[in-house]
């Protein structure tokens, strides 16, 4: 008997010892803010080391076991800008109104414009987990490109431009809620006047002019927000990959 106990002692160990091995750290939200912004801004530096963009501007993450993205190059490889805020841009070469046609350069837009966007927008969670920051928790806040979703475009988002004036803010029911910052993505408003407008009409083929991606500290942060997708924006940081179809001064 006393070996026996001895044998389902010993297997109890063994089994609790591979249980732990196998366990999946969850996302904790660090205390200290900063410590989110460096999990951030890691996170996005792999994510650009590790997508590229392909023949129509999405993005497109690299597979070890496929040598057709062999020949494309890394987001890091594409002269991304990053702004005081945190957040970074890429003006994808030749997608540009300018490229495509030097007489009309394209349409500057305003940091209240009504735009129109064929545009597919991501948001991650920056984490280390086990040793290894990264983004994990993807999920799609607005998917409008044609070979992903809907095709079509997405008009005047409030994430983009909210007025003071607007029934969201003028019937709102906290002080939060009364807010611009309540809806707005900051770094994205940001961003966007970094590129020209095309001036397209809805149903035109897309070639997606670029990439914006907002930390968490550009967008809500650990703010309230408004409800965009059934989930929370907290410490979340938002990979936007568009094209300006159309911008237009706000009346």
């Amino acid at each position: 008997m006393r070996k026996i106990f001895l044998y389902i002692l010993t297997g109890s160990l063994f089994f609790s010892s591979c249980k732990k091995d196998d366990e999946v750290e969850t996302y904790k939200e660090p205390e200290d803010i900063t410590v989110q912004n460096s999990y951030d801004d890691q996170s996005i530096q792999k994510f650009l080391d590790g997508n590229y963009l392909d023949a129509q501007g999405n993005i497109k993450a690299f597979d070890s076991s496929d040598t057709s993205d062999d020949g494309y190059k890394k987001l890091s490889e594409l002269s991304p800008e990053k702004l005081p805020s945190g957040v970074i841009y890429i003006q994808r070469m030749g997608a540009q109104p300018g490229d495509i046609d030097p007489s009309n350069p394209g349409t500057v837009i305003g940091d209240s414009a009504v735009t129109t966007l064929m545009m597919s927008a991501k948001t991650y969670l920056a984490a280390n987990l086990d040793g290894n920051t990264s983004f994990t928790s993807a999920q799609v806040m607005y998917n409008c490109s044609p070979l992903d979703g809907t095709g079509s475009p997405l008009v005047d988002p409030k994430f983009y431009f909210i007025s003071k004036e607007d029934d969201l803010i003028k019937n709102a029911q906290t002080d939060a809620a009364k807010q611009q910052s309540y809806y707005m993505i900051e770094g994205f408003n940001e961003a966007l006047q970094k590129f020209k407008a095309f001036d397209l009409p809805n149903g035109a083929p897309y070639n997606l002019q670029g990439v914006i991606i907002v930390p968490s500290r550009a967008a809500f942060a650990r703010d309230s927000h408004y409800n965009y997708s059934g989930y929370s924006f907290r410490n979340r940081t938002f990979v936007f990959n568009f094209q300006v179809y159309k911008a237009q001064p706000r009346t």
